[in-house]
């Protein structure tokens, strides 16, 4: 079994998918019966990509309404029966035999029972109705919303910017090609080399909100990541019924603290002198409005490996580095390794279904970053290192003899080993 050290220029940049990647997904999910349900963070671009969506249905002399269920007229009629949506459109029945309805829904989380709302939507008017809508929390995503809707609904989860995105969206488009081949190759001297990494440096510390990419100063993109933060806790805390607001403020604290670390819900209740359950209940809001992530243990002896105890990471650098008020460059930083470690898992979520997707740690120590199984004992395997000197081969050897199959790369953001593509076999 051989372990590869690869640059994270090389190994995690495939990674990234393009913003045009995924409205051209959605584009081909138009002339599909079932429902498209577009969920992600607030802010994060989802009202204008399924604008973009009607603008182009529009083009093409399809029939479209878009509506939002942060009007409170809108809501109170559907919650009191769904088919009340068509006080706003036309009938499905009315229209031509060649013709169909496109009705596009802000913030669909909003209605009392959003499964029973598109389930009888979708029994009584496909496919002469087709509904577009976007979610900014998961919560109504669960067991019996998946049960219901089988069949009837194909769910797309936005991310923040990936780094070729944030390059487009700095106007930086002339490096997007040299960051293309820089995915090629394990070493690379280009020309915009410099340029580049020092962008990567300021996304690993904001991260990839469009609006605090777009902000000019550091000021502006700290003050907007406060507002982001603040307005998440107030406004989904209300919305959840948390009473302690300040409890919910302070384990967000203490979890971006521990990014990449095991989640002790005992541990973290003594500190903030709350109940474990209640510990486990906000990191599952936290989970259910895409601040946080949970990464499950990968095991196969149950004996000596870490089987339930998760780790903790962010959907957003930026988001994270708020909640410790740290925006200091990223060389400068004690915690740039955990910085990288959380940028390789959002990418990762991003190509892999996060079923598939876990950590590996035995119960003396031994430990694998990311572990994806692709199939049953085969997959791949991630170990993460800001510098190459930091990697120590023989760490790893208990993974490679347990799990033969799996393929394991060592990510680096800086390399300076010449044996760099093949760096140690064992």
């Amino acid at each position: 079994m051989s372990l590869y050290l690869k640059n994270i220029d090389i190994c995690i940049s495939i990674i990234d998918m393009e913003r045009s990647t995924a409205l051209k997904s959605l584009k081909n999910h138009l002339n599909k019966p079932q429902h498209t349900i577009i969920i992600g963070p607030r802010q994060i671009g989802k009202t204008t990509l399924v604008k973009q969506l009607a603008e182009q249905l529009q083009m093409d002399n399809e029939l479209v309404y878009f509506l939002t269920f942060e009007d409170p007229v809108i809501l109170e009629a559907v919650n009191h029966h769904p088919e009340n949506i068509f006080n706003y459109t036309l009938l499905p029945a009315d229209l031509p035999a060649d013709k169909r309805l496109y009705v596009i829904i802000d913030e669909v989380q909003y209605a009392k029972d959003p499964s029973n709302f598109l389930k009888l939507l979708y029994d009584k008017y496909s496919p002469k109705l087709k509904i577009i809508a976007t979610g900014s929390s998961a919560f109504y995503i669960d067991k019996s919303f998946k049960d219901s809707l089988a069949g009837r609904k194909k769910v797309f989860e936005f991310f923040p910017l990936a780094f070729d995105e944030f390059l487009h969206f700095k106007g930086e488009d002339d490096l997007i090609a040299e960051w293309e081949q820089m995915k090629k190759r394990v070493t690379y001297q280009g020309l915009q080399l410099k340029r580049i990494n020092a962008l990567f440096d300021e996304y690993l510390v904001y991260g990839g909100y469009p609006a605090v990419v777009l902000a000019d100063t550091e000021q502006e993109k700290q003050e907007m990541l406060k507002e982001l933060v603040n307005s998440y806790m107030k406004k989904d805390a209300l919305e959840a019924g948390i009473k302690e607001e300040l409890k919910f403020f302070q384990l967000a604290r203490l979890l971006a603290d521990q990014t990449g670390n095991l989640v002790n819900n005992h541990e973290l209740g003594n500190t903030l002198q709350m109940a474990s359950s209640t510990v486990e209940n906000y990191i599952y809001l936290m989970q259910k409005t895409f601040i946080v992530q949970l990464l499950s243990p990968f095991y196969g002896n149950v004996r000596k490996e870490l089987t339930k105890m998760p780790k903790i990471y962010f959907n957003d650098n930026g988001l994270r580095n708020v909640l410790l008020n740290n925006f200091t460059k990223l060389n400068d930083r004690a915690d740039k390794g955990e910085l990288l470690e959380n940028y390789v898992y959002c990418r990762l979520r991003q190509l892999h279904d996060s079923d598939s997707l876990h950590f590996w740690r035995t119960a003396d120590g031994n430990e694998v970053d990311f572990v994806v199984e692709e199939q049953l004992k085969q997959g791949l395997a991630y170990e993460v290192k800001y510098h190459d000197v930091q990697f120590k081969p023989n760490k790893y050897k208990k993974f490679v003899e347990a799990y033969p199959d799996f393929n394991l790369e060592c990510v680096c953001k800086l390399i300076t080993r010449d044996d760099s593509i093949e760096a140690i076999r064992l």
